[in-house]
This record gives structure tokens, sequence and C-alpha cells, in this order.
């Protein structure tokens, strides 16, 4: 009896740590501020979405409490699992590195707007958990991996065409357009390449992974940061100069652009050292008339579409400008491959702007 009524106190002990473990999470992850901040939300706004706040563990459940045959994606900032919910709906749940307790206040903005986009080719964010040590954000999952598994394995390559590759392209510089220009506060991606975009089964992109992401205040136009990105896909003045701008996500979708044309990796250390930036080769190449040299046999295909081709590689050849005041915004990006793509009869996209 004496140990039924030890093992009963010391089950209940643990459970209150728990509980009290949970709180403090929850409160340290700006739990308290979210919950405030989606309350006035909803009182000024019939267009703010519901974020659902989920338990440690029904995500826990849901992925196996974390296991790694779970795992779909790793990053710089995260690692994705496949969960399974009580509705047996698929998720993706990212479980953030150390979060920087200093930056609470912008990851509960970030998580505000993300759950306010409305946008076809935006991952849908459909919650998050904060009572975990990190937070634990909850996406829509996407059925047909990434942009860079397609592009980069010979079989899916095969069946990626020249429309689908111009589509997925309008669609992705459509989403930048919208979060420089429609979104408010503005945001800047900070990590566009072709692993963040995602494609579901009939090839429409949707671009995920906003966990570097800055909003951009009111009364500025650029951002002092400490550099972060990835290595191939990184602007280089932002390199430089810490100073991040719309811009950065100009030159990055123009690596993604050349990506698509070429095939190529952004960065590969195992081809020759003048071909190691996939950025640096394309701009020598085109401005030693080699484009089509360089260019994916996959979509080389005939000479019909050698004017399409070369209009695509003059966009990204304008979008990889060192100087950010000399590439396009991505306003104009958007335009100019929706134009290429009308001129040349491809289907368009359903949209690629904001859905209301």
């Amino acid at each position: 009896m004496v140990f039924i009524i030890f093992g009963w106190s010391y089950t209940a002990s643990q459970r209150r740590k728990m509980l009290m473990m949970k709180k403090k999470f929850f409160q340290e992850n700006g739990g308290l501020v979210l919950l405030q901040r989606l309350k006035v939300g909803e009182e000024g706004s019939s267009n703010t979405n519901t974020v659902n706040i989920f338990t440690a563990e029904e995500l826990q459940r849901a992925t196996n409490d974390f296991d790694k045959d779970r795992v779909v994606g790793q990053g710089g900032y995260g690692t994705v699992y496949k969960g399974y919910l009580k509705d047996n709906c698929i998720v993706a749940i990212k479980k953030s590195k150390v979060i920087d307790r200093n930056q609470i206040e912008q990851f509960i903005n970030e998580v505000l707007v993300l759950s306010q986009i409305n946008h076809r080719n935006v991952v849908k964010l459909l919650g998050c958990c904060l009572e975990t040590e990190v937070p634990l954000l909850v996406y829509e999952f996407i059925s047909n991996g990434t942009l860079s598994e397609h592009l980069h394995d010979k079989l899916k390559a095969s069946s990626l065409s020249l429309d689908i590759r111009l589509r997925v392209a309008a669609e992705t510089a459509g989403v930048l357009s919208y979060l420089h220009s429609a979104a408010y506060p503005p945001i800047i991606h900070r990590d566009i390449k072709s692993v963040n975009i995602l494609l579901d089964k009939s090839y429409t992109a949707k671009v995920s992974d906003f966990g570097a992401s800055r909003l951009v205040p009111a009364d500025q136009t650029e951002l002092s940061t400490l550099v972060q990105g990835t290595l191939g896909y990184l602007d280089p003045e932002y390199l430089q100069t810490s100073q991040l701008t719309e811009k950065s996500d100009v030159y990055s979708f123009g690596v993604v652009l050349v990506e698509l044309l070429t095939g190529r990796k952004a960065l590969c250390f195992q081809r020759p050292e003048e071909e190691r930036s996939l950025a640096q080769y394309f701009i020598s190449s085109v401005e030693k008339g080699h484009l089509f040299d360089i260019l994916d046999d996959n979509i080389v295909c005939d000479e019909g579409n050698a004017g399409q081709l070369k209009n695509v590689a003059v966009i990204a050849q304008r979008c990889l400008n060192v100087k950010g005041d000399d590439r396009p915004t991505m306003k104009e990006v958007a335009a100019e491959l929706e134009g290429i793509r009308s001129i040349y009869h491809c289907p368009k996209p359903q949209s690629s702007l904001f859905n209301p």
C-alpha cells in the first residue's frame, strides 16, 4: 500500500512539473501575447483566419513522438516531420532550432501575418504549438517533394517540360511579388531556393519555409541583420553590407530561375572551379554567347522555343546584377514572366496573385 501511495504521489508530482514546464515555455514563446493579438484581430477584422493552437501531446501523437522515420526535410532552421492529426489530416510539422528569446515579438508577428496569407502558391500555416522548448509550426502537407528533387534527379527532370518550369517560375515570382508589394507589413523571405519550393501532384508551386523571413517596418526599406541564407543563392550585396532588402529575394529568385533553365545545382564543388557557382557561370556563359551550351537538354528540344529561352535568360541575368538597385522588382519579374508565357501560348496558372 505504501508503494502504491508513493507511486501516485510521484506521478502527481511529475505531472505538476510537466504542466509548470509547459506553462513556462508557453509564456516564454509568447503564447499569451499571441492569444491577445488573435483576439484583437478577430474583433478588428472579419478576414482574420483562425490560428490553431496545438498541444504538445497532439503533435507528439501526430509524429509518433517525433520519430526519425517521420522526417521529411531538414534545413538550417529546423526539422520537418510528417504528421497525422486525429481527423487523419496529413500535416507537416516544423520543429525549429533554439529560438532567440529576443525575437519572440517578431516570431509572433510572423505567425500572425502568415496565418492571414491566402495565396494558393504559399504553403498554408495551420497553427502552432508554443508549450515546448522551441515553437512548433504546423503546415499543410505537400506531397510531391521539392523543386530541387525534381530538377536534380535525371528521371524526374525529364518530366519537367519548359511549360511546367515557366509556370513554376511565374507562380514563385507571383508569391514574392505579393509578399513584397501586397502584404502588410511587407515580408522578405530571405531564403528563396529550389529546396523551399514544393510541388503538388499537378506541379503547382508552393513556397515554404519562412523561418528566416523578416517583416519590414513601414518606415524602412532595408534591415540591418546578421547575414543568413544559403550559399549559392545569397545576395552578394547583402553578404557584404548586412543590409537586407527586397532585392535580396530578387537575386535568390534569379538563381532559382537559372536552375530551372539549366538543371544545374546552385553550388557544386564537384564541378570545375569556374563552374562551381551557377550564378557566376551563367552570367559568364551569357556574356560569351554560350547560353544554349548550358541549358538543360530536357527543354532545348527545337528552335521554336529559342526566343522564349532567351527572354527568360535576360530576366535571370537582370535579377543577378551585383548591385541591388540594378535588379528589377519582383512585381516586374512576375509580370514579365506572365507576358512571356502568354506570348508563347503557355497555359496560364489559375492565379499568381493574392486570392482574397
